[in-house]
Parts: structure tokens; sequence; C-alpha cells
């Protein structure tokens, strides 16, 4: 019998409405190099994830994530700071899908609505995201563990399904 995804509906909602994403990997040296990712897509079953990064702002960690395929995620709201830490180990660097643009463009309008009232201008923020679409790949890897990382006293727990 295959185990349930890691990923409840509820927290894959949650990656996907518009928050901010960052990703780390490490070189062979355990060097490590952090990226921001510019959207996010779930697979339908909750087993993949994948994030949208740009070529050239993340090639070194792309070539460390190749060489080795270990990411660790982290996808926070800003007005309550909710985060959340995904790993994996089997990361690999893909082309995007039909209809991975259109995804990016509602996630990237959400994030910029977010941080609108927080005093951040929407022409500053949206300049995140003004990226050749040629540019774009996706990072997509299994979910092996998923954390809470909100600040408070449950932070680095496991994450527990929101039902």
């Amino acid at each position: 019998m295959t185990p349930e995804p890691i990923l409840d509906a509820e927290h894959a909602a949650f990656l996907q409405m518009g928050v901010s994403m960052s990703f780390a990997t490490c070189d062979a040296q355990h060097i490590p190099v952090a990226v921001r990712a510019v959207g996010c897509r779930v697979a339908a079953d909750r087993r993949r994830v994948a994030l949208f990064v740009s070529s050239r702002q993340a090639g070194r960690a792309l070539d460390c994530l190749r060489e080795r395929g270990v990411i660790a995620v982290v996808f926070s709201h800003p007005p309550t700071h909710r985060t959340v830490q995904l790993k994996g180990k089997d990361a690999a660097v893909e082309g995007l899908q039909p209809g991975d643009l259109e995804l990016m463009a509602g996630q990237q309008a959400a994030f910029i609505e977010l941080l609108a009232p927080m005093g951040y201008a929407p022409e500053v923020v949206s300049r995140l995201f003004m990226l050749p679409p040629a540019d774009l790949v996706a990072v997509a890897f299994t979910p092996i563990a998923a954390y809470s990382q909100t600040p408070g006293p449950r932070a680095g727990e496991p994450l527990r399904s929101a039902a």
C-alpha cells in the first residue's frame, strides 16, 4: 500500500497561494547556496513539488542540485510569518509544463497584493518577477520531510494535517 503524501490538501494550497519561497542546497563540500523561487506547482497527488526559478540567477544552485539532488525549501506568509519547510533528496531541473507561466502569474499577483498593505509598493515588488520566460526552469522534488517553521513553540515540529 502506498503511504499518504506528506502534504495534505490544505498545505498544498498554502504553498501555491502566493507566499514567499526560497530554497537551499549545497555543493560537495557542503557549502550552502540559497535562491528565491518565483512560483510553485504541487502535483495533483501532492507527491511532487516544483519550484520555478531563474536559471540565470540560480546557476550555481542548479549545478549543485544536478550533482547532489538535496533541497530544503521554505514557504512563508509574510503578514503572519506562517512558514512551512520541505526537504527532499531527488531534486531535478526540468522544463516548464503547459500552464506553469499562468500559475506563476497568479501566484505573483497574489504575493504583490499580500505585501501592499505592509508598505511594499507593487511596482517595486513586481520587479522580483521580471524574468524572461525562456530563463525559467522548474526544480521538482519529492518531499520526504515537512516541518512547521512558524516562529513560536512549535517551530521545527513535523507538519501536522490541517484536518
